[in-house]
């Protein structure tokens, strides 16, 4: 019997787009639901999302009525449940220098200049300054972030981020590179960053999950 997936997501969440790119990768079908995180104070916070994601965060995946929130662990779990097109290697040493990028950006970058520690950070802020401060500080930890995985992709990268094969570590650089461009982020200082990121571009599970392709994406 198929499974069923349901993707709880928003167009410019990052983690929810680390996900969109895997079952796309993987050529899982699933349905898009949009949770806004602007419209009414931010649809995460209402009863029935909370209910099902007590953590107020996107994405949530549900299979077969099972509910299973967390990017890192929904690519676990679809790493473990569809090993067709791995994202990541077979060497135990070479996994966890895939999971070291990408605990560069998903611990150390995203979560420092997402959408509501953005807000918390800026509360005190004059309402006409907000925005530029925001800007600020989402490109002060992005390029802070982005120093030390410039350094550590020229040790590891080749086409993609792990040599020539697209493991995990790719769908956290992706959006990241995306939100830096979002904030300002001089990208000529990150040469093989962009590199990267001008490869995966070319792929259509990229291409797919991109923000400007999801049913809720606002131009």
């Amino acid at each position: 019997m198929a499974e069923n997936y349901i993707l709880y997501s928003y167009w410019r969440s990052s983690c929810s787009w680390r996900v969109r790119i895997s079952l796309e990768w993987k050529g899982i079908p699933y349905e898009y639901r949009s949770v806004h995180l602007l419209n009414g104070g931010g649809e995460h916070f209402k009863d029935e999302y909370t209910t099902l994601n007590p953590n107020q965060r996107l994405p949530t995946l549900v299979v077969d009525g099972k509910v299973l929130p967390q990017s890192v662990a929904i690519l676990e779990f679809l790493e473990e449940t569809h090993p067709e097109k791995p994202l990541l290697p077979s060497d135990p040493f070479a996994r966890a220098q895939v999971r070291n990028l990408c605990a560069i950006i998903g611990c150390d970058i995203q979560p420092i200049q997402n959408l509501t520690v953005q807000v918390k950070a800026t509360e005190e802020v004059p309402e006409d300054q907000r925005v530029a401060k925001k800007q600020a500080w989402g490109r002060f930890w992005i390029e802070r972030g982005f120093e030390a995985l410039e350094r550590e992709l020229a040790k590891t990268a080749a086409t993609y981020c792990f040599g020539d094969e697209i493991t995990l570590a790719d769908l956290y650089l992706q959006p990241q590179v995306y939100n830096a461009n979002r904030v300002g982020v001089d990208m000529t200082k990150y040469p093989t960053i962009s590199r990267v990121s001008a490869s995966l571009e070319m792929l259509p599970a990229f291409q797919k999950a991109h923000p400007s392709q999801q049913p809720d994406a606002v131009n």
